[in-house]
């Protein structure tokens, strides 16, 4: 079983994984239950994570064990990702998607914002018929709809470039 700095920790599918106690204090919901609750003794269940995925996790926390400010990351959408979070982020869609869950339901703010940073520069300056192949994302607009779509869009962008303003919000005044 896990020493006091250690904690074991199981995952969907009942793999195991023991890790040290700071490589787990990385992920607030881990840290906070393991303050509230002091020494378990026992495995804690992740329901919500399967094995290859917690093993992912993991493999990033220990990457970033010695991080000093981990928690909080620079939120800057445009910030450099680090070379070694580039390739760590170099996985299939499904395990992008999947890791973007873990990281929430673990909050692992840092890991949560790599992963949705990777997300959105998969996006960046691409047409939504690009966006849909990317994703395999069917259009589930009519051709009608579509042109109605591109006709609004147009219109707002000429009523703003009209001279009219834009709140802080996004609404059009009139």
């Amino acid at each position: 079983m896990a020493s006091p700095s250690q904690i074991m920790l199981t995952s969907s599918e009942g793999t195991e994984f023991l890790i040290d106690r700071d490589i787990a204090d990385k992920s607030m919901l881990l840290k906070c239950m393991l303050e509230d609750i002091g020494e378990i003794g026992q495995a804690v269940p992740l329901p919500n994570v399967s094995g290859p995925i917690l093993s992912k996790v993991i493999e990033y926390c220990t990457h970033h064990r010695n991080d000093p400010d981990f928690q909080s990351a620079n939120d800057d959408a445009a910030a450099d990702i680090g070379e070694w979070d580039l390739e760590y982020c170099k996985v299939d869609q499904g395990t992008l998607y999947e890791l973007i869950l873990a990281a929430n339901y673990l909050d692992i703010k840092p890991l949560l914002d790599l992963t949705c940073k990777t997300v959105a520069n998969m996006i960046k300056a691409k047409s939504p018929d690009e966006i849909r192949k990317t994703f395999n994302i069917s259009n589930d607009f009519t051709p009608e709809e579509e042109d109605q779509v591109r006709r609004e869009n147009e219109l707002g962008g000429r009523r703003l470039r009209g001279g009219e303003a834009a709140t802080t919000t996004g609404v059009v005044l009139v």
